[in-house]
């Protein structure tokens, strides 16, 4: 399964650094974990996972798969995108194509580096993708009712409903409001996913601050956190020169020791990635034998089945049982012999929902 995340922000507000990082990382941990640059501007990223470490520790695998997110540096947005400006037929058309957004703002003031609008201020730069993506959404939202009016001319009761649900997800983007915010009915919200409306999709915003405003941000990041309160979503304090400085460093024990000091426990690289995981509803499970240590993903709430056409369609079409092994159990027993001889084993059937994780071996037969 693949699930791609959009770093999305205005000209020199973080988001390429915070990209090249990404990378950077991930290419550090080739020897262990897969890295591919599909596009110049793409790449997929592994989850930070301890869980995966501990079973490697334990199974000494010939190979190791972890659970990856495709991460996108889309171009930097201006003002007037909704009408091309710019990049911007490009850059719309590259968020709608993401599950989610991670909306870098500048929260840091540097007269080096030049603020497209002259100026530092997160809430207007974040209002100024805001309004392009709404801009872009109402544009399709009024062809839809166009579409749908001309159907009620028939008597289409069912087009006639459509145009009101229609209007009512309008009037709301039109109020400055973003899609993901409305408290929408059923209706409604099967219609903006069918539409995939880009003010739908899960946002994190990343605030990009000095490394002095480490780890707790500043009067910046207050103001972001009190200005998108409204709308669940997720807000991680990050410095990108500071992640870039980590990259410098090869002793793990010092890199530590440099992390530490700044008050974090872990680069922020790590929560970005595992924040984006959890934004998509995304969960893992796992495969763990000597050939290889796999993690895999799955949303929130599959069940055994499905979970199971995940690592291929037969074992999904000929499902007979799973055999599920929780994750605390074996590392504490420490071997698959281990937790069968103390029954911390379960065999389960096809309405068994997967936890996250399990260590699954699947029973198939085709």
């Amino acid at each position: 399964m693949s699930f791609k995340c959009g770093i999305v922000g205005l000209p020199n507000v973080g988001k390429s650094t915070l990209f090249n990082c990404l990378s950077e990382s991930a290419k550090a941990e080739a020897s262990n974990f897969p890295f591919c640059t599909i596009e110049p501007n793409v790449g997929m990223v592994p989850v930070p996972d301890k869980r995966m470490d501990a079973l490697i520790e334990i199974v000494k695998p010939q190979n190791v798969v972890p659970t990856v997110v495709k991460i996108v540096d889309i171009a930097g947005l201006v003002k007037g995108a909704s009408r091309g400006e710019g990049l911007g037929n490009k850059f719309l058309g590259n968020i709608r194509e993401c599950e989610a957004i991670i909306h870098v703002l500048r929260c840091f003031a540097n007269e080096n580096i030049i603020h497209v609008e002259n100026s530092v201020d997160p809430i207007r730069d974040k209002d100024i993708i805001d309004t392009e993506l709404q801009f872009k959404d109402l544009e399709l939202i009024e062809k839809r009712i166009d579409g749908a009016k001309k159907m009620t001319k028939g008597g289409n009761k069912d087009a006639v409903r459509q145009v009101d649900t229609l209007q009512n997800i309008l009037n709301f983007i039109q109020m400055g409001r973003n899609a993901r915010e409305m408290q929408a009915t059923d209706e409604e919200l099967a219609l903006i996913a069918e539409m995939s409306l880009l003010t739908s999709k899960p946002v994190m915003y990343v605030c990009n601050v000095d490394e002095d405003s480490l780890p707790n941000g500043n009067e910046y990041v207050e103001r972001v956190k009190a200005a998108v309160s409204g709308e669940n979503a997720h807000v991680l304090v990050i410095s990108a020169i500071f992640e870039e400085q980590l990259m410098g460093f090869e002793d793990e024990e010092e890199k530590k020791m440099y992390i530490e000091s700044y008050g974090l426990e872990e680069p922020g690289l790590n929560q970005v990635i595992r924040h984006a995981y959890d934004m998509l509803e995304l969960q893992t499970y796992f495969t763990a034998g000597v050939k290889e240590v796999r993690a895999w993903t799955i949303t929130k709430g599959t069940k055994a089945p499905q979970a199971a056409g995940v690592i291929h369609t037969d074992f999904e079409k000929g499902f007979i049982r799973a055999e599920v092994i929780k994750y605390k159990d074996y590392v504490h027993y420490r071997s698959e012999v281990a937790v069968k001889e103390a029954g911390k084993m379960s065999v389960e059937g096809k309405e068994y929902v997967v936890q996250d994780g399990d260590i699954m071996h699947f029973r198939f037969n085709v």
